[in-house]
């Protein structure tokens, strides 16, 4: 009997211990971590370097309130701004809390402007929390099931359809953001065209609107930048960040830069937890480390030899309708529903995902190496051919 809310369909297996890009269960029995958490570990399980800092700041000081100076919370931010090129953070404790400082942040701003009705454009397919605010923003009908009235000011266009948002901006003129992620991972790895999203910095800056990016997935380093938006050589008004940001601590950001930066003023925003001598503990291992053992450029690289060995071993499956990457974040797309595999992996020891259906989701710990990465290539494809062999 369990006394936890039944919110998740829970696999049957309980870990009790990592190693790198490896999870043990109770049983003493190991799995290869091909999820990361969700994108979470990006230097994998018991990384020593996060370790020593959780600990070395345990003896120290947990918590104080943002009442105060937090010497850590400032040398994160620095790190942050530098690597990012935008100009000040707000922190907070996930991902949707950071989705939810970019909404009041843009709905501010709004109202800077005499707007009275501030409006959003976000895309389907999109995945932006579970907050009520940012599930309205969430372009999926079956997360928003219940939870009726949804938060207004959100107007949905396809993604990676510039036309779109053009004609959005043109029949609603109370439109002041774009919010939209670089990559859309819950919604089955989707890789828009090349410069999508410097069209979108075009418009943001042809209209006067802010343009929001939502790296909590991309970004640390998954795509082979730090962040996504680092391919296209553009920058945001507005970036927010979590999951691997702390290895598996809970930390979120808010990045702002230009106008954007000076919009949340105090007493305009807070969070208790947001930013405490912990967490940015954390996060400042976890960037310390990406940089120290090159694994950003690596990501790149590993991404790049995964897709390539998937497509030569899977080139004969017919029911294979794409494999694509961006870094280490990976799809392997089929032809009808598979999410039975997800059980059917866990049996042979490997853990995956799989989104919008039909598209298997691949985010290893960029830690993963040749030969870890041959293991998971052999596994995966031998699951994907015994399957696609008994639905044909």
């Amino acid at each position: 009997m369990t006394h936890i809310m039944p919110t998740y369909n829970r696999l049957p297996v309980t870990f009790d211990r990592g190693e790198g890009v490896w999870l043990i269960d109770v049983n003493n029995q190991r799995y290869l971590d091909a999820l990361s958490g969700i994108a979470v570990c990006n230097l994998g399980h018991a990384h020593t370097a996060v370790h020593k800092a959780i600990c070395a700041q345990s003896e120290k000081l947990l918590h104080t309130s943002n009442l105060y100076n937090i010497a850590n919370q400032e040398l994160l931010a620095d790190k942050l701004i530098k690597k990012s090129g935008m100009s000040n953070v707000f922190f907070c404790n996930s991902g949707a809390e950071a989705n939810e400082a970019a909404i009041k942040l843009a709905r501010k701003f709004g109202h800077s402007k005499g707007i009275e009705k501030p409006a959003i454009i976000v895309m389907e397919k999109s995945f932006h929390g579970r907050t009520l605010a940012t599930l309205s923003a969430t372009g999926n009908a079956k997360v928003q099931q219940g939870f009726e009235p949804l938060v207004e000011g959100f107007t949905r266009v396809p993604y990676n359809d510039v036309k779109a948002i053009e004609d959005a901006l043109k029949t609603n003129q109370n439109i002041v953001a774009i919010l939209v992620e670089p990559i859309q991972g819950e919604g089955g790895i989707n890789i828009p065209a090349p410069d999508y999203l410097n069209q979108i910095r075009r418009i943001c800056d042809a209209h006067d609107i802010l343009m929001m990016l939502d790296e909590i997935q991309s970004g640390i380093g998954r795509t082979g930048q730090f962040l996504a938006y680092q391919h296209n050589d553009i920058l945001p008004d507005v970036c927010t960040l979590a999951k691997a940001l702390g290895n598996g601590v809970p930390i979120g950001a808010c990045l702002a830069r230009g106008k954007a930066s000076e919009i949340l003023t105090a007493g305009a925003h807070g969070s208790t937890f947001g930013g405490n001598p912990l967490a940015c503990a954390a996060g400042i291992a976890v960037l310390n480390t990406l940089e120290a053992e090159n694994l950003i450029a690596l990501a790149q690289v590993k991404g790049d030899n995964l897709r390539t060995l998937f497509s030569e071993k899977l080139k004969d499956n017919q029911h294979i309708v794409d494999i694509r990457n961006k870094g280490l974040m990976i799809g392997i797309e089929l032809d009808k529903p598979c999410a039975e595999l997800v059980k059917i992996a866990l049996d042979q020891h490997l853990l995956i995902n799989v989104t919008n259906d039909s598209t298997i989701r691949l985010l290893p710990p960029l830690i993963i190496t040749k030969q870890e990465s041959q293991y998971l290539v052999d596994t995966l494809v031998a699951i994907i051919n015994a399957y696609t062999t008994q639905i044909h």
